[in-house]
């Protein structure tokens, strides 16, 4: 299974009153294990940032100006994602934006279902708790410490570790089925014990047996140990 962990970063909250993407950063997972691959693109949004924006993220006038527009790296971006679950924390923001975006650019749009919100996650596992992201990397113990500013690669970089541990550690899907199993489209093979060659000597002593017989034969002819 193939996954994307995502995060955008944003001019603000809302799209159609002339807000744009500035950020994207992506983290592949195959099998809940990152592969090593990432997508990172900052993208001029033909607007000036507002501070307030500016200050959650740092991306000002100056610094996006030569960046390329939404439009150029559509492609690109898609070909990214493309047939993956998107990991998003807070998924409608994002998707919100994504489709806006694409939808300019006469692109496909990203289906709604494709998304996974550990956002939700989240607040189904520790209902009435703190969920932001830097709520969840205390619970888990994650260094988030480089986190001085909003960062698209950096915030997918670290929700790939609090997803992993939102749907129970790194190793969600470790089991006892035997190496090779699952291949070729064949169903895995169940792990079972084999059955020990020798078995293995009692560790009930004569005077134990002893005491349990002495026991049983007081409590009558009914006794469940007669009966089996």
């Amino acid at each position: 299974m193939r996954e994307i962990v995502l995060d955008t970063e944003t001019t603000g909250f809302e799209p159609e009153a002339g807000d744009r993407i500035v950020e994207i950063g992506g983290v592949e997972l195959m099998n809940h294990v990152p592969t090593g691959r990432t997508y990172h693109q900052y993208i001029n949004p033909e607007r000036s940032m507002p501070q307030e924006a500016f200050e959650v993220h740092g991306l000002g006038d100056d610094f996006l100006r030569d960046k390329p527009l939404f439009a150029a790296i559509a492609d690109d971006f898609l070909k990214f994602v493309d047939g993956a679950k998107l990991v998003i924390h807070n998924a409608a923001f994002d998707m919100k934006f994504l489709n806006a975006e694409l939808r300019w650019a006469s692109r496909p749009l990203l289906p709604n279902d494709a998304a996974i919100d550990t956002l939700e996650i989240a607040r189904r596992r520790f209902p009435g708790s703190p969920a932001s992201l830097d709520a969840l990397c205390r619970r888990f113990s994650i260094d988030n410490s480089a986190r001085t500013l909003h960062g698209a690669l950096l915030d997918s970089e670290i929700l790939a570790e609090v997803y992993l541990e939102l749907i129970g550690g790194k190793q969600p899907d470790f089991g006892l089925a035997s190496p090779g199993a699952a291949q070729n489209g064949e169903p895995a093979e169940v792990w079972r014990p084999r059955p020990r060659p020798v078995p293995l000597p009692s560790r009930i002593t004569e005077s134990e047996k002893a005491a349990h017989a002495a026991f049983v034969e007081k409590l009558g002819s009914d006794a469940l140990w007669l009966k089996t």
